[in-house]
């Protein structure tokens, strides 16, 4: 035996069903896909979401509430915090620059510290925005506080 001697068994292969030659093949006209509209057609390929004629997904649910496009979104800080990120990081100024090279918040981030917990170590603050409780706590403490925009 040699392999251009090779064949597969009998019965193991079949012809390809060759649609769309003609009539006679009982394959003709419409090549298997029905009768008009957009599968019928070359490169048809369905659209998103589309349910079939029935009311789409996004416009059966109800539609709730309000979302101020004008709303100012902050990083929230507390004093209690602040003192944890000091012992750790070692920093004697809190901005957006150091906590961003330092991996703790996103480049665009905006900074609020609030005055919840106790400040112990004597910090600069550059920040977005502060409370008046932190602000009092950080001034008590002998810190400095510049609001950055």
């Amino acid at each position: 035996m040699k392999l251009h001697e090779l064949r597969p068994a009998k019965g193991a292969t079949h012809k390809e069903k060759r649609i769309g030659r003609g009539e006679a093949s009982g394959k003709g006209g419409t090549s298997t896909k029905g009768n008009k509209g957009g599968q019928s057609r070359a490169g048809y390929k369905s659209k998103m979401a589309h349910e079939g004629g029935q009311m789409p997904i996004q416009r059966r649910i109800p539609k709730r509430g309000f979302k101020n496009p004008h709303r100012v979104e902050y990083k929230v800080l507390n004093l209690g915090q602040i003192d944890n990120i000091v012992e750790k990081y070692g920093f004697t100024e809190i901005s957006p620059e150091n906590l961003y090279i330092n991996g703790l918040i996103g480049q665009t981030d905006l900074i609020k510290v609030l005055g919840n917990g106790e400040l112990k170590s004597v910090v600069t603050f550059r920040v977005n925005a502060i409370s008046e409780k932190a602000k009092a706590a950080v001034e008590a403490a002998g810190g400095t506080v510049e609001i950055v925009k």
